[in-house]
């Protein structure tokens, strides 16, 4: 299966990969000056989300991601990811380094297994429990109060509410189907990174960002005061300014 994608622009190739309650749209307020800035942008749905159907075998989203640019013939890219899309990322920079040339990851995930903290297993506890109960629309507030962080409007919080909806539609009409387990060393991923976090994220993903300088040869870490778990999307135009600056010199953006 291809995912589900947009592609645009000429020049070297930069790769958006969103989070776990968004889909594709949550770049929509950087595409345009991306493609503006001489670059080839893709962006894609990964399995469950969007316009990409769930799973229906075992399947791994970094093998779809590596198998989409090889259908678009994109050899080499930087790669920016939220949160699930981060964890997604870290995986293709350490199984395909020589395809990586950038690793923006904007409170990322790990891609690697880690005890969760009591705040992030109270929110999963309950989504569990108002999705057994037949309560999807409470479930979607959830996750809009919790990944959605204060800076963000109420424009924000209707374009997440929308699509973790469109999540739930795609993965609870689903049949469940075991993950696929991969074997990789993260500390394989070479290429320069940047590891963003925000100061009112839960803490399971400031610990991830902040750790990622000890496990990568090339990596640096910044928390951004003002920012929940969806910088790109609360502060639009401060995040693409950075994406921006990554771009041009990956070693030099703040």
């Amino acid at each position: 299966m291809t995912l589900s994608h947009d592609v645009a622009g000429d020049g070297p190739a930069v790769v958006l990969l969103h989070s776990g309650v968004c889909d594709r749209r949550m770049w929509d307020p950087q595409w345009a000056a991306l493609t503006a800035a001489g670059r080839t942008v893709v962006r894609c749905d990964l399995r469950g989300f969007g316009e990409s159907p769930a799973a229906d075998k075992p399947c791994d989203d970094a093998d779809d991601v590596r198998d989409l640019l090889d259908t678009l013939g994109v050899e080499r890219a930087v790669v920016v990811g939220s949160s699930f899309g981060g964890a997604v990322a870290l995986e293709v920079a350490a199984r395909w380094p020589d395809r990586v040339t950038g690793l923006l990851l904007l409170c990322a995930a790990s891609p690697v297994r880690q005890e969760k903290s009591p705040e992030f297993r109270a929110v999963l506890d309950r989504e569990d429990a108002l999705i057994e109960g037949g309560d999807v629309a409470g479930a979607v507030e959830l996750m809009v109060d919790t990944w959605v962080g204060p800076e963000a409007g109420d424009t924000v919080r209707e374009a997440v509410r929308v699509m973790q909806r469109r999540a739930y539609e795609l993965q609870l009409a689903a049949a469940e189907v075991p993950s696929l387990e991969v074997d990789f060393d993260i500390a394989a991923a070479k290429a320069p990174c940047l590891a963003v976090s925000g100061a009112h994220d839960l803490p399971d993903f400031r610990r991830i960002a902040a750790r990622l300088p000890d496990l990568l040869p090339d990596a640096r870490h910044v928390e951004l005061p003002w920012a929940g778990h969806l910088p790109s999307m609360e502060r639009p135009a401060e995040v693409t300014r950075m994406m921006l600056d990554f771009l041009r010199d990956p070693r030099a953006a703040v």
